[in-house]
């Protein structure tokens, strides 16, 4: 990387740090690109040569913790079932993904601003959105895998279904919880997962009975 580019590394990454600062003090809505541009010392028009627009600061972290899991999808153990292939690709990429993060901005603020995603309204639809996008790439990987048309056969989107539902339930609880650090929500994470395969094959009933 010459000179150049990394100064308009160290600017894009002032920004993006600046934008998150702002999101979890501030609020989302309550801050402009204005603001951010600020924050930085630079103008508007140089906010928008990196960014276009202020969703794209907010999603900016989870898009590469994203790309990680994806990748890590791809590389597992072929003999692995789509379940075990979706869990471990998660689970063992959390430390990447705490490297990958760090080199931007700090984990702390990574994960307040994840709060600050599950709540407010425009966020956290966009966040939904960007999830089904992932989901299908998922299904896509797994069918693939699998020697699958995805489109003919139902089973690598439904699998994926299970598993992002499993996903969302972990970030609402963690989000309404008091534990805020990178380890809980892995450890929260953890927890769910390995509860997907007896939630799903137990008689709750009987688990019930005296």
């Amino acid at each position: 990387m010459n000179l150049r580019e990394r100064k308009k590394r160290r600017t894009r990454d002032a920004l993006l740090r600046a934008a998150l600062e702002l999101f979890a003090t501030r609020g989302y809505e309550e801050t402009t690109v204005d603001d951010i541009a600020a924050a930085v010392d630079v103008s508007q028009r140089t906010f928008f040569r990196y960014f276009a627009g202020k969703e794209e600061t907010a999603f900016f972290v989870p898009r590469l913790a994203e790309t990680l899991v994806v990748e890590a999808l791809r590389t597992r153990p072929p003999d692995e079932t789509p379940l075990e292939a979706l869990r471990r690709a998660v689970l063992e990429s959390w430390d990447a993904i705490n490297e990958t993060v760090e080199e931007l901005v700090p984990i702390d603020l990574h994960m307040r601003v994840y709060r600050v995603i599950e709540s407010t309204p425009a966020l956290l639809a966009a966040h939904l959105r960007r999830s089904a996008e992932l989901e299908e790439q998922l299904a896509g990987i797994i069918a693939e895998r699998e020697g699958l048309d995805v489109d003919a056969d139902p089973r690598p989107r439904i699998v994926v279904a299970l598993f992002g539902g499993v996903i969302r339930v972990t970030e609402r609880l963690w989000s309404a919880g008091g534990d805020v650090t990178l380890d809980g929500m892995r450890e929260l994470t953890t927890t769910y997962l390995d509860q997907v395969g007896p939630a799903l094959a137990g008689n709750w009933r009987a688990e019930q009975s005296p």
